[in-house]
């Protein structure tokens, strides 16, 4: 029997099976997540994401309940109408007291009128000012209120500040949410990175700004990044002294980013190689 056929179809099966890239250095990639939390506390009565929904900028998450917060804005508006409504008898009473001061004044110039008279148009004159100054202030104030209850009310309604994809939801509908609690976490895509550990013996041959080239399963030729933190203390360190042994045991956490993100999944293995 011919075995030289088979041998030969052997070699080239071998050949054709490439070896899985072994990166200098071990890691993972990491991501920087969104917490959105409730900024007043109240209870949630809908959430309008869910675990792995992709979000943009402007989309709602969830919303609370808004009872007190709808109240408080129709009772500013209902001050303000009050006072609108004040302040036109009030302006119709300093007309008069003006028309009246100013008759007084011209009686006075021609002695007809005494000093006593005077004074009296004079302080309702004055009265009249100070009400409706009085009335311009508690709209002013009102308008204020207004304002503020206007925003703690679109507060109940939490919209996403990035784009990205929602990791996890903390709260459902029907719970309470504690002021400044995370209802909502959503991962963007830049801000994905690599995470990575670098023995001692070749701390040396990193600085921060290196490029360096990611490697992973289905990455293709890989990725590049840019070493944006190096740790200044060492991950592991043996007991009592470091000798030549123990030495082998230290790594220095390294983190790598790139523009935009790094297209890869939080948790997923990496090897980097330096450039």
């Amino acid at each position: 029997m011919n075995l030289k056929p088979l041998g030969l179809a052997l070699l080239l099966v071998l050949a054709g099976c490439e070896k899985p890239h072994q990166g200098q250095w071990l890691g993972y990639a990491e991501g920087d997540t969104a917490f959105v939390a409730a900024p007043l506390a109240g209870w949630v009565t809908d959430v309008k994401v869910k675990r792995g929904d992709w979000v943009k900028k402007g989309d709602l998450l969830f919303v609370l309940d808004n009872t007190s917060q709808t109240a408080s804005r129709d009772q500013a508006l209902a001050q303000i109408a009050q006072a609108q409504s004040q302040r036109a008898s009030a302006e119709a009473s300093l007309d008069l007291a003006k028309r009246q001061l100013d008759r007084q004044k011209g009686l006075m110039q021609s002695v007809a009128t005494s000093k006593q008279a005077y004074d009296q148009a004079k302080s309702a004159y004055d009265a009249a000012v100070a009400q409706v100054a009085a009335i311009d202030a508690q709209e002013a104030q009102a308008k204020a209120t207004l304002s503020s209850a206007a925003y703690q009310l679109s507060q109940r309604q939490v919209v996403s500040l990035t784009t990205g994809r929602v990791q996890d939801v903390y709260f459902r509908q029907g719970e309470y949410a504690p002021a400044m609690t995370t209802v909502v976490s959503v991962l963007p895509p830049d801000n994905v990175y690599v995470r990575f550990f670098v023995p001692e013996n070749q701390f040396a041959r990193i600085k921060l700004g290196q490029k360096v080239k990611v490697h992973c399963d289905s990455c293709g030729d890989g990725l590049v990044a840019t070493i944006a933190f190096i740790a200044s203390s060492q991950e592991y360190t043996p007991p009592v002294i470091f000798s030549n042994q123990s030495r082998n045991q230290l790594v220095f956490k390294v983190e790598a980013r790139a523009e935009g993100g790094l297209k890869l999944n939080p948790g997923q293995p990496v090897d980097v190689d330096p450039l």
